[in-house]
């Protein structure tokens, strides 16, 4: 039965009875790091040619050009019509893709890709350095939400030759390497964008990549069709004929899916948590969790500054001691997470600092914090009313918001949910900012370069760009920090910057971390190597007898 969210939950957690003993064997099976199906009997097999297979994406991506949008479902979709320069495996090593080899120079100030020859996008036309030129100078550094400051240093990029890409840089950037992927580079195809207003452009939506499958077609609130490049470069692959990814909103219905053979693969933790018990133990289906591991994921609140109330730091402080992280990640995430102590997780070991500023749960704390605030308890015990926007991508989200309302309510703080779409959720939040909490979650990528620069410093406030800096978070250290950390060669060098960083955000407090998340895909039995790297292609993916 799925876990309500009420004040008799919320009482048990308050007097430091949590729920876990409930929750263990599904928290058990979370961590436990067992695949049910024997990874021997998918790694001796030969692989088969042929087939079509369902895949599940939630939500319904609002467009399909990851180097404009890196929502996760925009993510996934791109990484299986387009490759990037490297891939990354479960060491989060690189390995060859479009760029067969590489060269960092001694002094850190370049970078010379070898690109592999005879790659095609889908429409015929060669892929050259001229597409890796192109993108880098109108895309990654003018309008990719994450990459116009990881890529700031790189004054340009030399083609001597069509199969050669040389970054030049005015400083060394230790991060650029960490991401090269798909997902953090997206290349575009210059012969179709040069020119020409990138934001409508009609192949934001019909994409032509150089990726294992080519798109068929989108037949909106129903599925994308996604067919068989017959003429990748990589030799006999992707095995599938077909991969058709539907949007299925309902997370019960999707356990169906499941259950009844409909579906076959789905990522991002795509079933209701109290389900996942019981799938796993279906013969017909695996819970796998590896494909996550360049993510380092984490949710939190962002609290809009400008808001009358959330601008005094007194506030965000009481807010983070009215919320019970552990009860968040048992209750609402059934320990598919653990509770937040900063913004990088500690997964991120080279870079995590344990000792930064805390706030453990304490309602007393958190009353005295609003008294001193100037906030005292109105006469309906309502100190003030704020809004909360869950990012709208399934249930789990939306409980968070509910597990929000409740603990602010006990200490006299008044929420009121909001559940919209997407493309609502994103204008709200990130264009007018037009809201006062949203509750969502994030990424690290392999480095904080990558992942918060885009929401923690200030050169890309309310510009409708998702998952950029929607707080109105202004502070010149935090600027300067990721400048200095862009240009630091020294790695220990900028673990101490980094380290800095998270000191002054968990004392400011725009962001408040919840929980470390652990995603996991559903995969049939039947499907073999869907998982084999550090993203959602299903590029060697390969259906058994």
């Amino acid at each position: 039965m799925p876990v309500s969210i009420s004040d008799d939950n919320l009482g048990t957690i308050a007097r430091g009875a949590t729920r876990r003993a409930a929750l263990s064997s599904a928290a058990a099976f979370a961590f436990a790091g067992n695949i049910p199906l024997a990874l021997a009997d998918q790694t001796t097999a030969e692989p088969r040619r042929g087939g079509s297979v369902t895949a599940v994406i939630t939500p319904e991506p609002i467009t399909l050009n990851a180097g404009l949008n890196t929502a996760m479902p925009t993510s996934v979709l791109w990484a299986n019509i387009f490759d990037g320069l490297v891939r990354y495996g479960f060491d989060l090593k690189p390995r060859p893709e479009l760029a067969e080899s590489w060269e960092v120079a001694e002094d850190g100030l370049s970078i010379t890709f070898r690109l592999r020859q005879g790659v095609t996008w889908h429409d015929g036309t060669p892929f050259t350095a001229a597409d890796v030129q192109w993108t880098l100078d109108n895309v990654w550094k003018t309008i990719h939400p994450r990459n116009r400051l990881l890529f700031a240093s790189v004054e340009r990029v030399d083609t001597p030759d069509p199969h050669t890409a040389i970054f030049r840089l005015s400083a060394p950037s230790i991060a650029i390497m960490g991401a090269l992927n798909s997902n953090g580079a997206p290349i575009l195809p210059r012969h179709l964008f040069e020119g020409t207003d990138i934001l409508n452009n009609p192949h934001t939506n019909a994409p032509i990549g150089t990726g294992p499958y080519v798109f068929k077609e989108w037949s909106r609130g129903n599925q994308i069709v996604l067919e068989r490049n017959q003429h990748y470069w990589d030799p006999g692959k992707p095995y599938l004929d077909q991969v058709i990814w539907r949007f299925i909103p309902d997370a019960s219905a999707r356990s169906i899916a499941f259950e009844t053979g409909e579906a076959q693969f789905a990522p991002y933790s795509p079933v209701a948590l109290q389900d996942v018990d019981r799938l796993s133990k279906l013969p017909g289906l695996r819970i796998e969790k590896h494909g996550y591991e360049w993510t380092g994921a984490w949710l939190y609140l962002e609290l809009n500054l400008d808001n009358e109330y959330l601008r005094d730091v007194r506030v965000r402080h009481a807010i983070a001691h009215a919320i019970d992280r552990q009860g968040v990640a048992d209750v609402v995430w059934y320990g598919f997470g653990k509770p937040a102590i900063s913004p990088v997780p500690s997964t991120a070991t080279a870079f995590f600092d344990p000792t930064v500023p805390r706030y453990p749960f304490d309602l007393k704390r958190a009353e005295a914090l609003l008294d001193e605030a100037g906030l005292p308890r109105g006469a309906n015990g309502t100190r003030f009313a704020v809004t909360d926007d869950p990012v709208p991508y399934g249930d789990d989200f939306r409980r968070t918001g509910e597990y929000v309302k409740q603990s602010l309510k006990r200490v006299g703080i008044d929420v009121t949910l909001r559940n919209e779409d997407t493309a609502v959720f994103t204008k709200r939040v990130y264009g007018t900012r037009d809201f006062d909490i949203s509750s969502s979650w994030t990424a690290l990528f392999s480095d904080p370069q990558i992942g918060y620069g885009k929401i923690y410093t200030s050169s890309i406030i309310g510009k409708n760009v998702p998952w950029t800096n929607a707080s109105g978070y202004r502070n010149p250290e935090i600027d300067a920090i990721f400048v200095q950390a862009q240009r630091e060669p020294d790695q220990q060098k900028r673990i101490a910057l980094f380290n800095r960083f998270q000191h002054i955000v968990q004392t400011d407090l725009p962001i408040l971390p919840l929980i470390e998340l652990n995603f996991f895909s559903v995969v049939a039995a039947n499907l073999r190597d869907a998982v084999t790297a550090s993203d959602q292609s299903l590029r060697d993916a390969w259906l058994a007898a």
